[in-house]
């Protein structure tokens, strides 16, 4: 797979299985169905475009084909398309061919405002789908003004009001039937801003209690559709990252997202916030009264 060229992620040591054989056909069969009907045309038509017999086009679309065509007969399907063989073998959520192929791992960089655009437009895109996030510090459509105009006093106004604008989006969307997002969030990470403790020691402690109040209201009111989970930073670590449902994953690194479209990465991501979930002490439905405790702490 070409894809490998560019960046191969280990699962304990060892690579992550691929599709099973029977899922891979029935992609392909998906499609390949798609394709004829994008190109507007009869199943007679695009089979000679892409060099095939009749019969074989309509071997590859029965149920009953359990085995994928050879080589050359997926490349032609990918050549007379303009696809690339691994969005066709379901490998990647991207049909774009030629260099894009080897940009399924890209890195998005740049000014504030554009990353939020980038984000902004992401979750749009997943809309009906499951979203894992791990936030950096505290989920962002659960913050508070104060502890916004906090986190972005180095940066413009226009900014911090945009990420205001932009959490009041998420928290209205969270707050649709359809809405699926789960969280993961160290312990410890908490209990440091209720202390008012590393980056939080120049937040007002009134502006603590009002967040954590604030918090706690909302992820009452917001269960089962947001779902917060709660794990021991002690033997569990992350980096930030959201996962937007099977279409793509970003990896926080400070200014700088590393964006995965390739569906074997994205599982992989998938996997290691299961695992967070395992590894929690403190479950959804609980995570409400766990925060009202930590309203004890705040000096």
């Amino acid at each position: 797979m070409l894809y490998a060229q560019v960046v191969t992620i280990v699962n304990k040591g060892e690579r992550v299985q691929m599709l099973d054989k029977r899922d891979t056909v029935a992609i392909f069969r998906e499609r390949l169905a798609e394709l004829i009907e994008r190109s507007n045309s009869s199943q007679s038509r695009f089979a000679a475009d892409a060099g095939l017999d009749r019969s074989t086009l309509s071997q590859l679309l029965s149920e009953a084909t359990v085995r994928l065509p050879r080589a050359e007969t997926i490349a032609r399907i990918a050549t007379r398309s303009n696809v690339s063989i691994d969005w066709l073998l379901g490998l990647a959520q991207s049909d774009r061919v030629g260099t894009d192929i080897l940009r399924q791992l890209e890195i998005e960089s740049g000014e504030r405002s554009h990353v939020d655009e980038l984000l902004a437009r992401w979750h749009r895109e997943a809309a009906g789908y499951k979203i894992r996030y791990v936030p950096m510090s505290l989920p962002d459509l659960l913050k508070t003004d104060a502890v916004i105009d906090y986190e972005y006093v180095n940066w413009t106004a226009v900014t911090a009001e945009a990420r205001k604008e932009e959490a009041e989006q998420r928290l209205a969307y969270s707050r649709l039937p359809e809405t699926d997002m789960e969280v993961c969030s160290s312990q410890h990470l908490l209990e440091e801003f209720a202390l008012g403790t590393g980056v939080w020691s120049q937040l007002p402690a009134s502006n603590r209690r009002d967040q954590l109040s604030r918090m706690a209201d909302l992820v009452d009111e917001l269960y089962p559709t947001f779902r917060w989970f709660i794990f021991d930073g002690r033997t569990t670590f992350t980096v930030p990252y959201t996962i937007f449902g099977p279409l793509r994953a970003s990896v926080y690194m400070g200014k700088m997202f590393f964006v995965f479209n390739s569906t074997e990465h994205i599982r992989v991501l998938t996997r290691h916030f299961d695992s967070l979930i395992r590894e929690a002490v403190v479950q959804p439905n609980d995570c409400g009264g766990f925060i009202r405790g930590l309203l004890e702490k705040v000096a």
